[in-house]
């Protein structure tokens, strides 16, 4: 069966489309964001898969590696797993955290001119491409640039967060609602 560029494989809910948990989550997405980003509408089918995606992305947004980084680490990630929804948004998101456009582009090369974002991106793409399988080096190299224990766990959480959002987006062709970002030819 084919399937149109623009058309999800699951349904779009909205807030008033939605029922329960699932409507007030996406009343809380909303005002996150002024606007209800299509890959919330489609997760808000499984008001658990919401409640826990967007659980982690507050917990997250509350860590100690800042908006920045996150952003940064997020865009290699959807840049891996070819995810063009995540690489727009978090490229849109990275340059509403400070980040440059060559900075963000960069970044998606999972490569940084900040030796500690050096390091941070290194460490996140080994993990997603070695599939976590890295050695005790990899983490000692991410404290030797001076990231400590807690920031280490917090890396590997938002690598599980963007492989979550990338394998939503990717496997549900979700229609990208963000400026678009072109993947770099592999």
């Amino acid at each position: 069966m084919s399937q149109n560029a623009n058309t999800a494989r699951v349904a779009l809910l909205t807030r008033d489309t939605a029922t329960g948990a699932s409507q007030a989550l996406l009343e809380q997405v909303h005002g996150a964001f002024g606007v209800t980003p299509n890959m919330f509408k489609a997760v808000a089918n499984s008001p658990a898969a919401l409640a826990s995606m967007w659980g982690a992305f507050g917990a997250l947004g509350n860590g100690t590696l800042g908006a920045r980084l996150g952003e940064q680490l997020a865009v290699a990630i959807a840049d891996i797993n070819d995810c063009e929804y995540c690489l727009a948004a978090h490229t849109a998101l990275g340059r509403k955290a400070g980040a440059t456009s060559d900075e963000m582009a960069a970044a998606q090369a999972g490569q940084s001119q900040d030796p500690k974002t050096a390091a941070a991106l290194k460490f996140a793409t080994s993990v997603v491409r070695n599939r976590a399988r890295i050695g005790a080096g990899d983490v000692d190299a991410l404290r030797e640039a001076g990231f400590d224990d807690g920031q280490v766990v917090e890396i590997v959480a938002h690598v599980a967060l963007n492989l979550f959002t990338n394998y939503v987006n990717v496997a549900l062709a979700v229609p990208v609602d963000f400026p678009q970002v072109k993947l770099r030819a592999k």
